[in-house]
């Protein structure tokens, strides 16, 4: 069956369709600013990629709470519902939404699944995804670690089994792009992951300023006199990378650091500190380390980066080929000559793990 795939985004609406052995047939990217959509322009981009000849559509949503563990067929019911976790995902859920109505209104009788990026960390052990908060707040606002990039590290995961001819029995897989997480795995199981109830905890990103001190931003609100509304701002668009060297681009900021500059090359010690310390603990939640995957935009494309992340972790038996690193094109073992720990490079494919899921969900004997 081709499955057509809809990754919407902020700025674009990213549209594949791949035919029934996983090969891509088509794609494009649509410009959608504020995540926004003309249905002229949409019904145009699928007409161009051949959507008519697709059995099946997956979409890409962020969140799907504490109801949608699991992909699941698109229907007007799960769409309120989906809405009603807006809350939860202010800037993710709404180009999401808006990419399932687009889409829908122009291939109405093509059966649509949605595909959770929070539902693969869902079964996370309790002591990785609770907050020690009141009891009341947490049942009453559904507070937890929810964990993102789900379906990024689902399909690492699974190819990183396939290179290692086996199942690892502790992974921990890198999703370094603009948006950044861990994920440490169990034998194909989530133990634990670097995001939270947001996707602004953990790792310091393009924009997002990861993990600071909650008592610091309570003192810009309350001694600072910073509104919400900045404050929110300032943590999702203007953090991380930007706010230390003055550009989201790692590739920038490695030229930049290299020439001396010392914004830059603070930006970047930051970056590979936290790094280094998150892979660290999420080793210490599998109880050692035995593959660690590199991916996304970073994780495939700055071999600087890799190499200094694995410089650091030494001490957990990590060593990696520098020539292979330097060369990495596309999938890669780069694992240096006695590493304890096989060290891939993986091409980051949510498309072919949305592809798979609503396969499963469509094949499987709920939808006969």
């Amino acid at each position: 069956m081709r499955v057509l795939v809809i990754n919407a985004g902020s700025s674009s609406l990213k549209l594949s369709l791949l035919n029934d052995d996983d090969s891509t047939a088509s794609q494009t990217d649509l410009p959608a600013p504020g995540g926004e959509f003309e249905p002229d322009a949409v019904r145009d981009a699928l007409a161009k990629l051949g959507a008519d000849q697709a059995g099946a559509v997956g979409h890409r949503v962020v969140h799907g709470g504490r109801e949608f563990l699991d992909p699941v067929v698109l229907n007007p019911t799960v769409r309120r519902k989906l809405g009603d976790l807006t809350s939860l995902a202010p800037l993710h859920q709404p180009p999401s939404l808006a990419g399932i109505d687009a889409v829908s209104q122009a291939l109405p009788g093509v059966p649509a699944v949605a595909c959770f990026d929070t539902a693969f960390h869902a079964g996370m052990p309790a002591a990785a995804h609770t907050y020690a908060l009141p009891r009341e707040w947490r049942e009453r606002w559904a507070l937890r670690r929810y964990g993102f990039h789900g379906l990024s590290h689902a399909y690492a995961a699974r190819r990183a089994a396939e290179l290692a001819g086996g199942v690892p029995d502790r992974l921990v897989v890198c999703h370094l792009g603009s948006g950044a997480s861990l994920a440490a795995v169990a034998r194909g199981r989530p133990v634990d992951t670097t995001m939270g109830f947001t996707p602004l905890e953990g790792l310091v990103m393009a924009t997002r300023s990861g993990t600071v001190d909650p008592g610091l931003v309570l003192w810009l609100a309350d001694q600072g006199g910073v509104p919400p509304s900045e404050l929110n701002n300032a943590l999702e668009h203007r953090s991380g990378l930007l706010g230390l060297a003055g550009t989201a681009d790692m590739r920038e900021v490695e030229q930049r650091a290299g020439a001396g500059d010392d914004a830059a090359s603070l930006a970047l010690e930051v970056y590979l500190h936290r790094l280094r310390a998150e892979i660290a603990a999420m080793a210490a939640a599998l109880g050692g380390l035995d593959t660690l995957v590199f991916t996304g935009g970073v994780g495939e494309n700055s071999a600087g980066v890799r190499a200094r992340t694995a410089a650091g972790l030494a001490f957990l038996g990590v060593t990696m080929d520098a020539s292979r690193n330097a060369a990495a094109d596309g999938d890669t073992d780069v694992t240096g000559d006695g590493s304890a720990v096989r060290v891939l490079i993986l091409t980051a494919r949510e498309d072919l793990e949305i592809a798979r899921q609503v396969r499963s969900v469509l094949d499987g004997p709920a939808a006969r």
